[in-house]
């Protein structure tokens, strides 16, 4: 099996010292067994690094060639999966969501949970946040507008009777990528910021932020998706033995990071090493992992509850939404069944 990796200009990450590019071409067709991954550099996207770095992808899928490509944005992504440019990714539940009603014919679909949890409010030192009416007045900061931690923000916010300085509120909201929270955060510009690992751990242990609250405390059970596995839908339907595969390696990486927290940080900062030019240190990446749980399960209800969310903000449209369909179906595949 041949592996590609093409990294994206998208990464920027200031806090190591590292610019990577991706060479993305939007109108390139996948090829026949050729399967094209998207993903993250963060710990919540263990699967896909540890897939590629430890080879349970090849061990599997021995006639497929691989093709990795690296981003630091939900929308991107999506953006990457209509330009068909990439066949499958992990991404977050607000883009998926917006990518499924904007797609034509709904051509994305979710195949799996990969991380649950793994988000968190961190307050700047010198800022004295301390509950929710202390949001007043201040500048956060979250990713990019239609993300995951964005939604959950401006919910958050609503929800405590507050609103973002555009909606006649007092609360400033940035929309900038995690480098440049991270930057402004050193700088002292923003009071606080609603981020993903291993982002939320690196404010607090190497910038002295303070960890506010996790955002598994402001779900049912504490449980919410924060990272799926996607598809194009057409991809999957003209390669189902390909996907099925990749469903079961995917399947047996969760086992293998549950049951090997130590090689997992290892494997990640390898992976950040050689890839992208430098690690983060033992205790952010364990910290990090700890904060989160990687499973298959794609906790359907906070999906839902996420478009829920971002309907109200107005993010879906004036006509209303429907995500039937959105799901495949994993009850068809019994590798899925008793998952954690």
């Amino acid at each position: 099996m041949t592996i590609k990796l093409i990294l994206s200009v998208s990464i920027v990450v200031v806090i190591v010292g590292f610019i990577a590019g991706i060479i993305l071409n939007s109108d390139e067709s996948s090829n026949e067994n050729t399967l094209r991954i998207a993903y993250f550099p963060n710990i919540g996207h263990a699967i896909p690094i540890i897939g590629m770095e430890k080879g349970f992808f090849t061990e599997q899928l021995t006639d497929t060639e691989i093709e990795t490509r690296v981003f630091d944005s939900g929308p991107q992504v999506i953006e990457s999966l209509f330009a068909n440019s990439i066949d499958i990714a992990y991404v977050g539940p607000g883009p998926t969501i917006n990518g499924f009603l904007n797609s034509e014919n709904k051509n994305i679909q979710i195949l799996s949970g990969a991380a649950s949890g793994g988000a968190s409010f961190i307050v700047h030192p010198n800022s004295e946040i301390n509950t929710a009416s202390d949001f007043a007045g201040k500048k956060i900061a979250v990713p990019q507008i239609g993300n995951t931690q964005d939604i959950s923000l401006r919910h958050y916010l609503s929800e405590n009777n507050l609103k973002p300085a555009e909606k006649g509120g007092s609360v400033i909201v940035y929309n900038i990528s995690n480098p440049d929270i991270y930057t402004l955060f050193v700088k002292g510009d923003i009071d606080g910021a609603w981020v993903a690992e291993p982002w939320a751990t690196i404010l607090e242990t190497e910038l002295g932020g303070h960890r506010l609250f996790f955002e598994e405390d402001l779900w049912p059970d504490k449980q919410f998706a924060s990272v799926l596995l996607i598809a194009n839908t057409d991809y999957v339907e003209k390669n189902p033995e390909i996907i099925s595969d990749f469903l079961i390696s995917h399947h047996e990486i969760v086992k293998w990071i549950n049951d090997n927290p130590v090689e997992t940080r290892i494997t990640f900062n390898t992976f950040l090493k050689s890839h992208l030019g430098q690690s983060l240190s033992d205790d952010v990446v364990d910290i990090s992992l700890s904060n989160l749980e990687i499973t298959s399960d794609p906790v359907m209800d906070s999906v839902y509850s996420f478009a829920e969310k971002a309907n109200v903000l107005g993010y879906l449209g004036r006509n209303g939404y429907d995500l039937s369909g959105i799901f495949y179906n994993l009850g068809s595949n019994s590798n899925f069944e008793g998952d954690t």
